[in-house]
């Protein structure tokens, strides 16, 4: 935990000194820059403890009764003007302030612009500032949460930028000082009240979000934390950090000491299931309404973390549909767990089609915000845990696999509970993956591997023509590409170039506005054959349209080809796998 809270106050300090505070630090600079001698300390507090409350919980709050970060925004930009206006009209402020002071008593008395006004700006500039904070804390963050910790963690974020914004409201108030020094006092204060509002003003029409995107595009590594943000080493503690599931570390423990028995009574009671938590729409239960694993005592359940453009989920679906089946009718409820991998999982639109388009006919809940994933403890995609009609969790698989151990967990239960069992679920179209296959890799900066000549950084580049030959399991980037932490996306002359092994090639696709564009897929320097081309491959190219994943290549076996994709400008890329 202490490296943890290490990790954040130093990525704390250094978001305070990224271009992602830029919107804010107008606004930050005029509140702290004028007043009494106190109020940099209270815009620094106010700040600190609304990005606090906001990083660990509020978001969620506001998401949950549907307010959502643009409520949070106009929030923060009626603050400002009311304060910009309140600095520019002095008897205006003198009231505001003795209001303020009067509710807190932490104000100055009589004619004090200090802490209490600069609590209320610090405030509302928090939830603005909010989304500066950026991969690396979400990261450390999702760690923390996994060891009961998100909290201290996010405090010690919180306390990391609060140090950094309060040097530069400091510094930004000598240099203001110094200038009212040669007579220009009412003048300054007019000029920092026109700059709180005309922040608001930027704030209300949106144009710091483009501010951000322009900067994180064009001047990527300008920021501090970019370097934590791509650090493999940084990821790898943090992953080393991470616990395993509480419920698969139960039951090796409890494999290793079994007695050899059979039936229910050999499967563990590994704890108590946790319950769905702060999930998002339902799908396939009657009009949508939630569950509750307490509703559902009396019955079998198993849940299954997954996302639709995991080919590690695809693969288990068609038991997972089987058993569905062949054992509710006896007694077994299948829910599965959307727990988005890309930012365009979390729309209920895709999951809708996903679900419609797979023929998945069990419930299925969203969990954007990975609220279940952390009460579970889980660790992978796809992973299952059975629990028994008492609410215990009794069997666990993670990743794909050992389908047989499943469902002998699930007839054992069932049968324990009185269910007359007969012959098992028969999977249809189920797909064995090749044992020799090109691990995956991911086409965006955050995660990218095995890209020649190096890992890709995010910002528009060109790229030169990939070499003749690769290495096995090599990708290289040619042409012009806008690339960001999670994804590349064509822009003139994109393609990508490959060495692989495997029998079947996925590459999870989107397009801009879902309209139609085109990949041309070529197999060892040809137009790919029908023979060889996967199932949404025509005439050598894929149509890309909705957001998911797309089979480019399928062979009779595990082989090796070189290949190359070349991509209609605005068609996006997320990850390659191979099985």
């Amino acid at each position: 935990m202490l490296l943890l809270i290490a990790f954040a106050l130093l990525a704390g300090a250094g978001t305070a000194l990224s271009p992602c505070v830029l919107p804010v630090l107008p606004a930050l600079l005029s509140a702290a820059g004028s007043g009494g001698r106190r109020r940099p300390i209270g815009v620094a507090i106010g700040l600190v403890v609304t990005f606090a409350v906001t990083i660990v919980g509020l978001s969620s709050v506001a998401s949950g009764v549907g307010l959502g970060a643009n409520a949070l925004r106009y929030v923060a930009v009626a603050a400002l003007v009311a304060f910009g206006v309140a600095m520019a009209v002095p008897a205006l402020g003198d009231r505001l302030e003795a209001g303020l002071s009067a509710v807190g008593r932490l104000g100055p008395r009589g004619r004090g612009t200090g802490l209490a006004s600069g609590l209320a700006v610090g405030g509302a500039l928090g939830f603005v500032y909010t989304p500066c904070a950026g991969p690396i804390l979400a990261a450390v963050i999702s760690v923390g949460a996994a060891s009961s910790g998100a909290v201290v963690v996010g405090i010690a974020f919180a306390i990391g930028t609060g140090a950094a914004l309060l040097a530069l409201g400091l510094g930004g108030r000598r240099l203001l000082d110094a200038i009212r020094a040669g007579g220009r006092g009412p003048g300054v204060q007019r000029a920092l009240a026109a700059v709180m509002v005309l922040t608001a003003v930027v704030m209300a029409t949106k144009l710091d979000v483009r501010l951000d995107q322009q900067i994180a595009t064009h001047l990527p590594d300008v920021s501090l934390t970019a370097a934590l943000e791509r650090s493999r080493s940084v990821a790898h503690r943090l992953t080393e950090l991470r616990p395993r599931s509480r419920f698969a570390v139960a039951q090796e423990r409890a494999t290793r000491s079994a007695d050899g028995g059979g039936g229910a009574s050999a499967l563990p009671e590994l704890g108590a299931a946790p319950d769905f938590a702060n999930t998002q729409r339902w799908f396939n239960t009657p009009g949508g309404a939630p569950l509750a694993l307490a509703a559902l005592r009396g019955r079998v359940v198993l849940i299954d973390f997954w996302t639709y453009t995991c080919i590690n989920c695809l693969r288990t679906l068609p038991y997972l549909e089987a058993w569905d089946a062949r054992y509710r009718p006896l007694g077994l409820t299948v829910v599965g767990v959307h727990s988005p991998e890309f930012s365009f999982e979390q729309d209920a639109g895709n999951v809708a089609d996903a679900i419609r388009r797979l023929g998945v006919r069990y419930p299925v809940v969203q969990d954007n915000e990975l609220a279940t994933w952390q009460a579970w403890g889980n660790e992978a995609w796809p992973s299952e845990y059975l629990v028994d009609a008492r609410g215990q969790v009794r069997h666990t698989q993670v990743g794909e696999g050992d389908y047989a151990g499943t469902e002998s967990a699930i007839r054992a239960l069932l049968a324990a509970d009185g269910a007359r069992l007969g012959p098992g679920a028969r999977p249809n179209g189920a797909v064995t993956p090749s044992a020799q296959a090109t691990p995956e890799t991911y086409l965006g900066a955050a995660r990218a591997e095995r890209w020649s000549p190096g890992p890709p950084k995010p910002g528009l580049h060109r790229f030169k023509a990939p070499p003749r030959r690769l290495a096995p399991s090599r990708f290289a980037y040619s042409g012009m590409w806008r690339i960001t932490g999670e994804s590349a996306t064509a822009v003139a002359g994109a393609g990508i170039d490959a060495q692989v092994t495997a029998r079947n090639v996925y590459l999870v696709l989107s397009s801009a506005g879902n309209r139609p564009r085109r990949v041309r897929v070529l197999l060892d320097g040809r137009p790919i054959g029908a023979r060889q081309a996967g199932p949404d491959v025509h005439d050598g190219a894929l149509t890309v349209r909705g957001e998911r994943l797309y089979t480019l290549v399928s062979l009779p076996g595990a082989q090796a080809h070189r290949l190359a994709l070349r991509f209609d400008p605005d068609v996006s890329g997320y990850a390659f796998t191979f099985g």
